[in-house]
């Protein structure tokens, strides 16, 4: 479960390392997000001379969580980290490749680009 003021790894080669989540989009008065769900984050460190700066505001889509997740068919998934992928304006995502484990839950949301991007899709 993601609430504002959380850390996160960031799980593609945008040029952010870590983002703090600030809002979570959606319903107005949302206190959580899961894997799928869209927020408002600002990036809290970044790789140098790439086109994400630090202190940047930005949206992403959270892919992992240390939080379980139960799915249709029963399996529970549980992931060591908090991951997000950076996200523009239409959803698709800001860098070329997505690392680490992926929920297939993602295509339910409508984020298949993130899922083809994936190298490794749970």
């Amino acid at each position: 479960m993601i609430q504002p003021q959380t850390y996160l790894n960031v799980a593609d080669n945008s040029g952010a390392r870590k983002l703090m989540c600030i809002r979570i989009l959606g319903a107005s008065n949302r206190r959580y997000a899961q894997i799928g769900d869209v927020i408002v984050a600002v990036i809290k460190e970044a790789i140098p001379q790439m086109s994400l700066k630090r202190a940047e505001v930005v949206r992403a889509v959270i892919v992992r969580t240390c939080k379980e997740l139960k799915c249709d068919d029963g399996m529970i998934i549980r992931y060591d980290d908090n991951a997000a992928v950076i996200i523009d304006q239409k959803g698709n995502p800001k860098g070329s490749r997505v690392f680490g484990p992926i929920a297939e839950e993602l295509r339910q949301c409508n984020f298949t680009k993130i899922l083809s991007l994936a190298s490794e899709v749970l």
